[in-house]
């Protein structure tokens, strides 16, 4: 269903948050993540040519690359900028190499927070390391899924029930795909399954 009808108005900003996943050659995983801030009018800005930020022209343009194993480990990250309101801004990119060596998993979110808030790094690409981390999970989630069997019917829960309203544990989807773990008047058939696993969608 699309938004209702809107008021009459006229566009101010634009902000654009692209983020990708690739699987290499090398069996490791590349994900990316752009994000691109654009006015409809000019800005007054020291740092840029001319004392100027045109129309149309980023006021941001950042990007995030991470190269993370099927474990969802971080294994290499490289941060950039393109294009800033401040000419300082790109001495924190470097700072980002410390997602090397971190897991995206349950808690990831309080540790990026406490890497990169405030004077430790940039809110523009802290706020990338957010849906940076769902790609990541996105990206790896069939190959991850067919490597532990969870679409079969096995003694193991699959760890992305209940994690939303459409994966509910008593919902039709459920009932449907692993009628196994169906909860019925809440009960959960085969009473002997193990205990699920957390979701690393939880961040």
């Amino acid at each position: 269903m699309p938004l209702p009808i809107a008021s009459a108005r006229s566009l101010k900003h634009t902000r654009r948050v692209i983020c990708e996943g690739f699987k290499r050659e090398d069996g490791l995983w590349d994900i990316e993540a752009h994000l691109i801030d654009t006015k409809t009018f000019s800005m007054d800005y020291k740092d840029r040519e001319n004392g100027i930020i045109p129309p149309g022209e980023p006021l941001h343009g950042m990007s995030v690359r991470i190269t993370i194993d099927m474990d969802l480990n971080i294994l290499d990250a490289v941060a950039s900028m393109d294009y800033t309101p401040f000419s300082g801004c790109k001495q924190i990119t470097e700072a980002y190499k410390q997602l090397i060596g971190l897991q995206i998993a349950r808690g990831f979110t309080g540790k990026i927070k406490s890497l990169f808030s405030g004077r430790g790094g940039c809110t523009h690409l802290l706020e990338l390391l957010g849906p940076l981390a769902t790609t990541a999970f996105q990206a790896t989630h069939q190959e991850r899924e067919l490597a532990e069997n969870f679409w079969q019917d096995g003694d193991k829960k699959p760890p992305m029930l209940d994690t939303c309203h459409a994966l509910a544990a008593n919902g039709p989807v459920v009932k449907e795909y692993w009628p196994h773990f169906y909860e019925h008047d809440n009960k959960i058939i085969p009473t002997n399954s193990v205990k699920a696993t957390e979701s690393t969608d939880e961040f």
